[in-house]
């Protein structure tokens, strides 16, 4: 199967100096004098590239996006650190082996990840798996345990101990990408002023500080034959905070045909709730975690906010003529169509 592909026009950097970068800072990773690149082209934000030497093993380096970055956003030095000590005790998120931040050397600071193989899916299921609800409710299965087992890990135990700061976390997620969205904003969407004023308004009190990936959702895995994850990828938002932020956003992009936004989700992805409804999934992490789920409305509605506000931020990019892929232009109506279903979802 190959998920690889020449690295597109705008997109490529001085693969010399990288590759000088790579064989004399991780000579056993790189024991040869020209590293060979090309490029992942899934995704839709930050960059992410195949590293090899001819005959070795290969390896994944990721870097922020073209143009202007949000702050807080794309945060490669973070990735870094969380994937260089998390593997230990979470076995799916891939080990990290260094880090240049040096913004010369590729355009962006940068870092050289593991490898993984296996099935990443969107639009379509892998063609072994489209006929088999086995393998796919297996999938769903993982997905919901594997989000529980990061929340189960301890943040002291890892390394991991003063990331973020879980106080104040939910508060400054509404008022940061709501900044954010002003700031990216191509056109005026009413409900998000809405929605961001409701959900200052209803902030949860917080049951349990955990890791949290901050963007968990069904593309940001992989899976294997069978149908269970091998890896969770785009650690670049993760943090310390209430572990219901995350499972809000599983559930915004848990597409099921009776949901508003199944036309943004189940267009672009593989429609999950088909397989596993949401109160299924519900159910399931609240039963792993121990976790009191009965508020997840409002964890799920700042979910669909921040799904809206990050989606304009790619699509003004766009509009800006700072990547020339197509795939953007389709991205105009999505945001006031998620801030409708937010301010849905919040008011109940």
């Amino acid at each position: 199967m190959k998920d690889t592909a020449p690295i597109r026009p705008e997109e490529r950097f001085d693969e010399t100096r990288v590759s000088a970068h790579l064989t004399e800072f991780l000579p056993e990773l790189f024991p040869c004098t020209e590293v060979r690149f090309d490029q992942f082209p899934g995704g839709a934000a930050n960059l992410t590239y195949r590293a090899r030497c001819d005959g070795e093993a290969e390896y994944v380096l990721r870097r922020a996006p073209l143009g202007r970055v949000p702050k807080g956003g794309h945060d490669m030095e973070r990735e870094y650190r969380v994937l260089s000590r998390l593997w230990r005790a979470f076995d799916l998120a891939p080990r990290a082996f260094h880090y240049c931040e040096d913004p010369d050397v590729m355009g962006k600071p940068f870092f050289v990840m593991e490898r993984r193989h296996g099935h990443v899916v969107r639009k379509t299921w892998p063609e072994s798996f489209e006929r088999d609800r086995t393998k796919q409710r297996k999938v769903a299965e993982s997905l919901v345990d594997a989000l529980a087992d990061l929340h189960a890990v301890d943040p002291k135990a890892v390394g991991l101990g003063d990331l973020g700061r879980p106080d104040g976390f939910i508060e400054r997620q509404i008022s940061g990408w709501t900044d954010r969205w002003f700031a990216a904003a191509t056109r005026p969407v009413s409900a998000m002023g809405e929605v961001s004023e409701l959900l200052t308004e209803r902030i949860p009190q917080r049951q349990r500080v955990g890791i949290l990936h901050n963007d968990f959702k069904l593309d940001n895995t992989m899976i294997g034959d069978d149908g269970s994850l091998v890896a969770v990828f785009d650690w670049d938002m993760s943090t310390r905070g209430d572990p219901l932020v995350d499972v809000g956003t599983l559930l915004a992009y848990w597409a099921q045909p009776d949901d508003p936004t199944y036309l943004v989700f189940g267009g672009n992805a593989v429609a999950i709730g088909e397989v596993l409804p949401k109160e299924a999934v519900r159910e399931r992490y609240a039963k792993r975690s121990g976790l009191d789920l009965s508020g997840i409305n409002f964890y799920e509605a700042l979910a669909l906010f921040r799904i809206a506000v990050i989606i304009e931020q790619i699509y003004a990019r766009f509009v800006a003529g700072q990547t020339s892929d197509e795939r953007f232009a389709a991205f105009e109506p999505l945001a006031p169509l998620l801030a409708n279903a937010a301010l849905q979802t919040i008011v109940g």
